[in-house]
């Protein structure tokens, strides 16, 4: 293990002094480490936003846990490496014949990580990467080593299927798999009224369906995605992109008031574009420019006017507000602590560039989504108390009874996930 002076997250707005950091290559490593650590947590790519990895105690990495990748006969499911990152996993599945049913739009995570958030990507009748989740081979406080499945300790996988770290450490989980299959992506500039009036159209036409909109244009950016024969060489997005993106960022953090003219002008430059690959590449996008997100679940039925409603907000105040507005919908799931488990669900990303005024601007915005029955991502900016947590999900003392049972001395707890849920010292 080494000491470490400091741990910052992707976006460089949480820092933490873990007293130190190791990468265990072997479950034999990890559990002597996780024995003697009086506080352990596991980092992945640090792509949350809240401080769900800070710790003073034990910062672990599981990227080089050494942990074959199995396929079931059946090819229904595979153990795979929960510290994989989904990139890494993604290429090897593929190298195999298999891909994940679905992804998000980015893929330094961990698996682990992923699943343990709540991380999800679009789509009507697809549910969040947890709900992937068949099995779990779970490294407790003591060292100990336990599976859990729908058959085997049913309350304790039902609590780690999205379990923010607190039960214990993923070292392998069983996730579905189907077919590797190849994707469409369509890209293109669609009139703000337009898209609200025929998304939920184009989301029941579409395997997967999002939109992106900056709160001063009148338009959208419309992304679709759908399964295709292969169809020749796959062509990589522009890099340009992100550095003219880059560009406007620096110019409205210089000058906000340009904001609403330079995203028109910005739209301007979409133009429609197609191309088709492999599913694990073309599901994710670079992000390069560094950001700061809050992303409220809503019920389906609140989410376009939810959506509305915080776009006036923004205009009518004239805040500064750099990034669009990304705009998904997941499938509903059962998931205790999952925000998608009251329903079907329109995910609402807001996003802030990082050198420009977030905080306030996310926590003011917050009222909104919460007004209309919106519950947040675990791993995005939220300001939720215990109470709230308690209130927006009932069976989060159902969990807690299980983190109690098995991690009574709250090895796996930080100072953010003890005051979200009540856990003494």
């Amino acid at each position: 293990m080494n000491a470490i002076a400091e741990w910052r997250n992707w976006s460089g707005s949480v820092q933490a002094k873990p007293s130190r950091s190791a990468s265990p290559r072997t479950e034999e490593e990890l559990a002597t480490i996780v024995r003697g650590a009086a506080k352990v947590r596991v980092v992945g790519a640090g792509h949350s936003f809240m401080p769900l990895c800070a710790t003073t105690g034990v910062l672990l990495s599981l990227a080089e846990l050494d942990s074959p990748i199995e396929i079931a006969a059946d090819g229904a499911s595979a153990w795979v490496p929960a510290g994989w990152s989904l990139k890494r996993l993604t290429a090897a599945l593929w190298e195999r014949g298999y891909s994940l049913p679905n992804q998000g739009d980015i893929n330094p995570q961990s698996l682990a990580g992923a699943t343990a958030t709540g991380t999800h990507g679009t789509g009507v009748e697809l549910g969040s990467l947890s709900t992937f989740a068949r099995a779990f081979r779970l490294m407790l406080a003591d060292g100990s080593i336990v599976e859990c499945s729908n058959e085997h300790r049913p309350e304790l996988f039902e609590a780690q299927r999205l379990s923010l770290g607190l039960l214990g450490i993923a070292t392998r989980i069983r996730v579905n798999i189907m077919p590797a299959y190849h994707l469409e992506e369509r890209i293109e500039r669609v009139p703000l009224a337009a898209a609200i009036e025929q998304f939920e159209s184009v989301a029941r036409t579409h395997r997967h369906a999002e939109f992106f909109v900056f709160p001063y244009a009148d338009e959208v950016i419309m992304k679709t995605l759908h399964p295709v024969a292969e169809a020749g060489a796959l062509k990589e997005p522009s890099s340009s992109d992100e550095t003219i993106f880059r560009f406007c960022c620096d110019v409205t953090a210089a000058a906000p008031a340009v904001a609403r003219v330079l995203q028109r002008q910005l739209m301007r430059l979409i133009r429609p574009s197609r191309r088709t690959g492999p599913a694990y590449r073309i599901f994710p996008s670079e992000r390069t420019v560094s950001f700061e997100e809050m992303e409220y679940e809503m019920p389906r039925a609140a989410g376009l006017s939810t959506l509305q409603e915080a776009i006036a907000w923004v205009r009518k105040r004239k805040l500064p507000v750099a990034f669009p507005f990304e705009f998904r919908w997941v499938a509903a799931d059962d998931i205790w602590l999952s925000p998608f488990n009251n329903g079907p669900g329109a995910s609402i990303s807001m996003h802030q560039y990082s050198k420009m005024e977030w905080r306030n601007l996310l926590a003011s915005a917050e009222p909104i989504f919460r007004a209309h029955g919106g519950r947040p991502h675990w791993a995005k900016r939220h300001t939720l108390t215990m109470k709230d947590v308690f209130a927006l999900y009932p069976l989060a003392e159902r969990f807690c009874k299980i983190r109690a049972q098995v991690d009574p001395a709250a090895k796996f707890a930080n100072a953010h996930l003890a005051e979200l849920f009540g856990i003494g010292p």
